[in-house]
């Protein structure tokens, strides 16, 4: 019967799922609140293979999100009422434009020009910004205390905000870390055709582009700040120019045997 509810949950919810339960009846075990011959049921349930979703953005569309990121903070973008719902006082179509506040641009550069996770750069605090050494010092990442080596890009964007509050990123409420960036990214994505983008594919992103200009791993590992070298390998197959090269000469003799 467990085993039966544990795969029915683990079917429908995924592998967060599957490894909330093993832990759940591993504490009930742990605590005497099980009985002594129960056997954890997730134990059976062999896991489905997940499919890691790699999705960079291409110089074209980096284009197209300049764009959408420089209208969005000056001109605005345009706006178009949603048919499911009725909206009460609607603008005429000549003056659908919305303009994001520069708070939000600055946190999608931010992103773009680190690579760091959404939330270290939504709870980063001015006291963790060193300008004149040009880092970041980030007491509690996801994987502990880091530093994050700034780009002069980077830098620019952050000598253009104002001080208000404790939090670079400034959210409804000034002592408190701004939530998330949903609406002004989701606007952005539209307008750049880019919808299928989140926002930590700029993360990966920045790691591709390291990787394709020829940095090392190691130093692309610690630029994200990488606690496990295995975590950065998975970027190893964009750094591969001599076998990019090799393909090159293999395709191009090969070209000219079909060209006669």
């Amino acid at each position: 019967m467990y085993f039966y509810a544990a795969r029915v949950m683990y079917f429908w919810s995924g592998v967060d799922t599957l490894q909330m339960l093993r832990a759940a009846y591993n504490w009930g075990i742990r605590l005497g609140l099980l009985d002594d011959t129960f056997r954890n049921p997730c134990t059976f349930i062999e896991p489905f293979r997940e499919r890691g979703r790699e999705r960079y953005l291409t110089s074209e569309e980096f284009g197209r999100l300049g764009d959408a990121l420089r209208l969005a903070e000056t001109t605005g973008l345009p706006w178009a009422p949603d048919p499911a719902k009725q909206v009460k006082h609607a603008p005429k179509a000549d003056n659908r434009l919305v303009v994001c506040d520069k708070w939000s641009i600055a946190a999608i550069r931010l992103l773009i020009f680190t690579g760091c996770r959404m939330r270290e750069i939504l709870n980063l605090r001015w006291r963790e910004v060193d300008l004149e050494r040009g880092i970041l010092l980030l007491p509690d990442s996801k994987t502990g205390r880091k530093t994050v080596i700034l780009a002069s890009a980077a830098i620019d964007v952050l000598r253009s905000l104002e001080r208000v509050g404790g939090y670079v990123i400034l959210g409804a409420d000034p002592s408190a870390p701004r939530a998330d960036l949903n609406r002004p990214w989701a606007r952005i994505r539209k307008y750049a055709e880019i919808e299928d983008v989140r926002l930590h594919d700029l993360r990966h992103t920045f790691a591709s582009v390291g990787a394709g200009s020829g940095l090392g791993l190691p130093i692309i590992g610690k630029l994200l700040g990488h606690a496990s070298v295995a975590t950065t390998q998975r970027y190893a197959h964009l750094a591969d120019d001599p076998l990019r090269r090799g393909a090159d000469v293999i395709a191009a003799r090969i070209k000219l045997a079909l060209e006669g």
